[in-house]
């Protein structure tokens, strides 16, 4: 009897975990069809991206890292980050999405911009995080720190 309960409840985990790999992409609060390209070019820190886009951006030490503000969140020691410059369209609302676990903050007029939604998952291969931002047209710079890896491919965005 007790092996048929162990297999019953091993069945059920692997299910659940079947079930929510399934989910994958698809569990983010809005669609990321558009960060899945798989191809991006290399951009340094510093660079200019552009909305429509994604870059594979190479990261330094956090510690090298000029930034216009503080990041929000304090980035560990070890860490890695980046900075670049965005035109903000018009219609002023940026998606931005990552690769892989970093803080992102949006400076614009020398202030932080506090973000308007967040979703994070982290059974989508190659996006782990997408987060929108209401701007003002005009330039705007990103900030990335905190990141464990030396890179990151970013997709800026404007919302579906």
């Amino acid at each position: 009897m007790r092996k048929v309960v162990v297999s019953l409840f091993a069945i059920l985990a692997g299910t659940s975990v079947a079930m929510a790999d399934d989910a994958g992409c698809a569990a983010f609060k809005w669609p990321v069809t558009r960060e899945e390209a798989p191809a991006a070019p290399a951009a340094q820190s510093g660079a200019d991206l552009s909305v429509g886009e994604a870059a594979d951006v190479a990261l330094a030490p956090v510690g090298t890292i000029s930034f216009t503000v503080p990041p929000e969140r304090a980035p560990a020691a070890g860490t890695f980050g980046a900075t670049a410059s965005v035109a903000v369209p018009p219609e002023g609302e940026l998606q931005i999405s990552l690769s892989d676990e970093a803080w992102i903050d949006v400076v614009q007029d020398g202030k932080a911009v506090k973000s308007a939604a967040f979703s994070g998952i982290k059974t989508c291969p190659g996006i782990r995080k997408s987060v929108r931002f209401k701007l003002a047209a005009g330039p705007a710079t990103i900030q990335l720190s905190g990141a464990k890896k030396p890179d990151l491919k970013v997709s800026v965005l404007t919302p579906e």
